[in-house]
């Protein structure tokens, strides 16, 4: 007699498995002294799919504790987990699983091996929250980590040196990612993306990193916005990237020899919208980038404010305001194909007889200066001497140094509102 297959009858069936799974789910309790488990790896080896396991206050010294299993891992208020500085802490290797309420400490430190407070492998649908991380090589080492959310961590990296800590939040391949409301400080970089795609970085904040506050290599279609990066070796770091939405962030404090706000190196077809750049050596470091647009942005006290090399095509910087920086722009090359219009310039010393709003002389926001600095380095020595005001002066009357088409045509007489 064959047996007829029954589409609804098999879906009502894996529903009711599902249900009865999660009606039967229990708790395991770990603590120190008094529960059935003394241990973490005893208390997970011993929950089944679904189950809760509850760590109550109180230092557990572990290695490389593996999940293999779906499972929810809750802390209690004053639960600390110590990798003794030789170790993982946690390594997951399934789907579907919730950490939370915990503090990690004391990884291994091993570039070789990416010791990690929890890392994930090949496993979707993770979510850590409301954990703090304090000493470890990596935060959280994510791979092949589709779906996953990290929320409301507290990453503190120590403040070694550049070799010495990994990253807080490290990412590597892996697509619809969300990070959000995390603060990361003292690690390499403070989120790390590398062929990861359509996700999202929101309100999280990233200070004090050696290198990076966010960095961005091979990664596609991502967006990050409302974030702040401040006092990093450099504020975030975008490469290799294309069609990356920028919006709402403050890069600020970035301050150093070869110090950036924000690194733009060969991306394409990306969108900069309403960011601030305060205090930054330079605002923005645009290299080898095409059809980038910026667009109501506010730079303001910076060294440059936008550094856009010679290489860089069809990119257009409209209704952003630029005031109070040693240079507004400069350039290597005398030769430019990007657009620059309706901008707010407060060096602009034009007028406005018709009163639309808009300067009757277009502006050039290159120096002589800044030209000759971009040559000669060594030249910063004159900084804010007569010398340099003829020079700058003169250029305006009879120019010969500046590149002729980096021209605002259409200069704002007010900060738009």
């Amino acid at each position: 007699m064959s047996m007829i297959y029954n589409p609804k009858k098999s879906i009502l069936t894996v529903i009711f498995v599902f249900i009865f799974g999660m009606a039967c789910a229990k708790t395991v309790y770990v603590c120190p002294a008094g529960c059935t488990y003394n241990a973490i790896s005893a208390a997970i080896d011993a929950a089944m799919p679904h189950d809760t396991v509850v760590i109550k206050k109180g230092v557990y010294y572990v290695r490389n504790v593996k999940i293999t299993k779906p499972i929810f891992i809750t802390g209690e208020n004053g639960a600390e987990i110590d990798g003794g500085s030789k170790h993982h802490i946690f390594v997951v290797e399934t789907g579907n699983t919730t950490i939370q309420g915990l503090k990690f400490c004391n990884t291994g430190s091993s570039g070789m091996e990416d010791m990690a407070g929890i890392r994930v492998e090949k496993s979707a649908s993770i979510t850590i929250s409301h954990n703090i991380f304090d000493n470890c090589y990596f935060g959280i080492f994510l791979a092949y980590g589709d779906k996953a959310i990290i929320k409301n961590n507290t990453f503190f990296g120590g403040s070694k040196g550049l070799t010495e800590t990994g990253n807080g939040i490290h990412c590597w391949k892996a697509d619809s990612v969300l990070i959000r409301d995390n603060y990361t400080s003292g690690h390499r970089d403070g989120i790390y993306f590398e062929f990861v795609t359509n996700s999202e970085i929101i309100n999280n904040r990233s200070y004090k990193n050696s290198r990076y506050g966010l960095h961005f290599m091979f990664s596609d279609g991502n967006s990050y916005r409302g974030n702040t990066f401040a006092n990093n070796g450099a504020g975030v770091a975008v490469m290799y990237s294309k069609k990356i939405n920028m919006q709402y962030n403050r890069f600020a404090d970035n301050w150093g020899g070869s110090a950036y706000g924000l690194l733009l190196k060969d991306i394409n077809d990306c969108s900069i919208y309403n960011n601030s750049f305060t205090n930054n050596t330079a605002g923005a470091y645009i290299e080898g980038s095409n059809r980038v647009s910026f667009k109501n942005n506010v730079f303001s006290k910076n060294g440059w404010a936008v550094r856009l090399l010679a290489n860089c095509v069809a990119d257009t910087f409209e209704g952003n305001i630029f005031t109070g920086n040693t240079f507004d722009f400069s350039s290597n090359g005398t030769l430019s194909n990007n657009i620059l219009a309706a901008n707010y310039w407060d060096k602009y010393e034009g007028y406005d007889l018709d009163r639309n709003g808009v300067g009757d002389v277009p502006y050039r926001p290159i120096s002589a200066y800044s030209v000759v600095i971009e040559n000669v380095p060594l030249a910063m020595v004159f900084m804010r001497s007569l010398m340099v005001d003829m020079m700058d002066k003169t250029e305006r009357v009879l120019p010969s140094l500046i590149p002729e088409n980096i021209i605002d045509k259409q200069p704002l007489m007010k900060q738009p509102l």
